[in-house]
């Protein structure tokens, strides 16, 4: 994996993540309820993945109003006034139409009218960081004082029901950071992306005709188009990779993984996340995980996680926090964060 130096705050101010939103949907599958649906075991479920139910998103539940709830629920944490919100990005592979942006249907479902919106597509999984890049060098640059960074999903809608594998693992859901400028040193202060393009084939959404056993052509709800993963490529990669990119993230800010109070990972499934934690040799409670609960909602997961760990109390103002995503590309993103205090944001209300 290329090794090329991080980005680091340099500006006269900061930026930080002011709220994060969410969006769950209200359908439950559990892994008793997959085994009435596929050829699966609920006990090997739990025991080889480490999740024991997701979120599906309704038939009337699009990408765009799961990305929509989540930036209202941001909006209300802050107390901001939606229609402040100066840029609107969308990190997703399964937007609701081929154009326009997803975002701009999200801003259109929010009843936003003064924003700017486009969607980010950098593979999936890795968009909770690459997505969250693009606005913060937005705010850096001073063009935008408060962005929207929608995360949202609806994967189950591309799952073949043939694929044992990729049925039991994904769940629907979307996030929403709000970032906005802070004042120096706080915030995002170091951002690292990569990309290893000899794992282009471990995750993909690909056109292969899917025909069931009564040889009859299977469609998803994007017509055929289906998610495909090579689970052992995804997690030797992991544990490969991520501990080391990890700690080279750390030493940009002259840190040791040992420094960190809390590390957020991709919630790929609970048996990567906990081999990365061994793999930095920190114990399993210094990072927070959902997979267990939601199952891998792509982008949103990491976010998801971010979230519960600030309204449990695991993150305080001052904290140095890591985000981690990886995904299809093989991309990995990661930023290192000085948590900021209400306080500490410079944007208008």
């Amino acid at each position: 994996m290329s090794n090329r130096r991080a980005t680091t705050e340099t500006q006269p101010f900061g930026v930080g993540i002011r709220a994060i939103g969410q969006y769950l949907p209200e359908k439950v599958v559990t892994n008793a309820d997959l085994e009435e649906m596929i050829d699966t075991n609920a006990a090997w479920i739990t025991e080889k993945i480490g999740i024991q139910k997701r979120r599906f998103a309704s038939e009337g539940e699009t990408t765009a109003s799961m990305g929509a709830g989540a930036l209202l629920d941001a909006c209300r944490r802050a107390d901001v006034d939606p229609d402040s919100i100066d840029l609107v990005i969308c990190g997703t592979v399964t937007p609701d139409l081929m154009a326009p942006a997803t975002a701009v249907a999200i801003m259109r479902r929010a009843g936003l009218s003064e924003a700017v919106a486009f969607d980010v597509n950098s593979g999936g999984c890795a968009g909770s960081v690459f997505a969250l890049d693009v606005a913060v060098k937005y705010v850096r640059s001073g063009a935008y004082r408060r962005v929207a960074v929608v995360l949202a999903d609806t994967v189950t809608k591309l799952l073949d029901p043939t694929d044992r594998m990729t049925a039991v693992i994904f769940g629907d859901a979307a996030a929403c950071y709000l970032v906005e400028p802070t004042v120096p040193a706080s915030g995002i202060r170091t951002v690292a992306l990569r990309t290893e393009p000899g794992g282009y084939h471990s995750a993909l959404v690909s056109r292969d005709p899917v025909v069931d056993a009564e040889g009859q052509q299977v469609h998803s709800d994007f017509g055929q188009n289906f998610i495909r993963i090579v689970g052992r490529d995804i997690r030797n990669f992991a544990l490969e990779n991520i501990p080391g990119f990890v700690r080279k993230l750390a030493e940009e800010e002259n840190l040791t993984p040992a420094d960190l109070d809390l590390i957020v990972l991709h919630q790929a499934n609970r048996r990567i996340i906990e081999g990365i934690m061994d793999g930095l040799h920190l114990p399993h409670d210094r990072t927070v995980i959902n997979v267990d609960r939601f199952g891998n909602t792509s982008a949103a997961g990491s976010v998801l996680a971010l979230r519960e760990a600030v309204d449990t109390g695991r993150i305080a103002a001052g904290d140095r926090v890591v985000l981690v995503s990886f995904g299809a590309g093989l991309s990995v993103g990661g930023a290192l964060i000085r948590w900021s205090g209400p306080q500490e944001f410079l944007a208008a209300p």
